[in-house]
């Protein structure tokens, strides 16, 4: 829905800036496509009010059109998608999927709407509608004081495909222009009668960074293997000075001149053969290890570092750096927002997220242990080893500047 939103408003002209509520990597993908400009993710916890006020504003300042799609369910998380939009005075489009009930729907719509008086609720829209006969039951018995901007009917041709950590990333669906198309075309009598009200945003305080990763080079590892960036994380790299460029482990033999090591989550588990193949490449990030120079690994950055992978019954042999091995499983094995305090040489608080599907066997003794902010949550180990320090967290680097830039020097090893 978000995602036709933003296809159907930048084809008419409008520049629509499009923010995605909690820790997904692969929504903003999609709505990247959708829009054609930067996706940033916003997070009252993880991102802090005060950096979420400045992406809003500053995108308010260049944008027409400001579009945010929840997390979850609307009332799901603390903080939830309801806690960001009272915070900010968001108005909330209400999506509700119709597929499997009738005149039920106005009860639940009535729910969300009423939960909490303090939000702004500009109406509701059913999804996964059947037939116009089920459009007429699902709107019955919705009060006149809740506005219904109509259905979306059910239509493949605007499925998004998914797997196990969620959707299909956006460079693997080869027909989404088409899809977002589709969708927006379906949509827009629903879309076209929409309130656009107007929202006021308060300037966000940006301290200037000091440029703490001048004359440092970042090689990352992006590819259809290695994709779960920020992109406020590559954007504060820039701005703390770093260079930084880009390889894949899936198709490159050598490592580009860096000064550190950048790997990111992503897929390794559906490109084994391809990665373990690459033994060329094993062996310059092993002789980068070796000369002390930092390597910074998230998730399935960390799992591609490991002696092996095993998904599906296939086990590869991967670069070997860090004395363990990980499993595929099918349940989630991780999931949460998480802070972790590293010794940098002083201790230093980051804030991030962690969702996998893998465990470690036979794993080193870890450094630290993070801290799930959701009581009952399974902490993180964080692993280092020379240079290295992996773990299956991803770490929003905004959360601490100063820090990032001490873990890309490799102060963590050398106090």
């Amino acid at each position: 829905m978000t995602a036709a939103l933003a296809r159907y408003f930048s084809g008419r002209g409008q520049r629509v800036a499009v923010f995605k509520i909690g820790p997904d990597f692969i929504d903003a993908m999609l709505l990247e496509a959708a829009s054609g400009l930067p996706v940033y993710q916003l997070d009252l916890w993880m991102v802090g009010e005060a950096g979420c006020r400045t992406l809003l504003y500053k995108a308010a300042k260049q944008a027409d059109m400001i579009l945010l799609e929840g997390v979850m369910g609307l009332f799901d998380g603390n903080p939830s998608s309801a806690d960001l939009a009272k915070r900010f005075g968001l108005p909330l489009l209400l999506v509700i999927d119709a597929s499997s009930m009738a005149q039920s729907f106005a009860a639940v719509a009535t729910g969300l709407a009423n939960f909490d008086p303090q939000l702004r609720i500009a109406g509701v829209v059913a999804n996964r509608i059947g037939s116009d006969n089920h459009l007429q039951m699902v709107r019955e018995k919705l009060p006149q004081t809740l506005p219904f901007y109509g259905g979306i009917k059910r239509d493949a041709a605007f499925v998004w495909p998914s797997r196990h950590l969620g959707l299909y990333q956006a460079a693997e669906i080869a027909d989404l222009p088409q899809r977002l198309d589709s969708a927006a075309a379906a949509m827009a009598a629903t879309l076209a009668a929409l309130p656009l009200p107007e929202v006021t945003f308060d300037q966000g305080v940006e301290e200037p960074l000091p440029p703490l990763l001048a004359g440092v080079t970042i090689a990352i590892a992006r590819d259809a293997a290695f994709s779960f960036l920020y992109r406020a994380n590559l954007e504060l790299l820039v701005a703390l000075g770093a260079t930084l460029c880009d390889f894949s482990p899936l198709a490159d033999s050598e490592l580009p001149a860096c000064d550190a090591l950048y790997f990111p989550g992503g897929y390794p588990e559906l490109h084994l053969a391809a990665l373990a193949a690459n033994t060329s490449l094993h062996q310059a990030i092993r002789e980068h290890h070796r000369a002390a120079k930092p390597i910074v690994a998230e998730c399935g950055g960390m799992l591609y570092l490991l002696q092996s992978l095993t998904a599906k019954e296939e086990r590869a042999a991967l670069v070997g750096l860090l004395p363990a091995a990980a499993t595929m499983q099918k349940g989630v094995a991780g999931l949460g927002m998480h802070s972790v305090t590293l010794p940098l040489p002083q201790p230093q608080t980051f804030r991030g997220h962690t969702f996998h599907h893998s465990s470690l066997t036979q794993a080193p003794q870890p450094l630290t242990l993070s801290t799930p902010q959701r009581q009952g949550g399974k902490p993180e180990a964080v692993y280092t080893l020379g240079s290295l320090i992996a773990s299956y967290l991803h770490l929003y680097f905004p959360s601490n500047p100063e820090a990032t830039a001490a873990l890309f020097r490799g102060a963590f090893f050398h106090h």
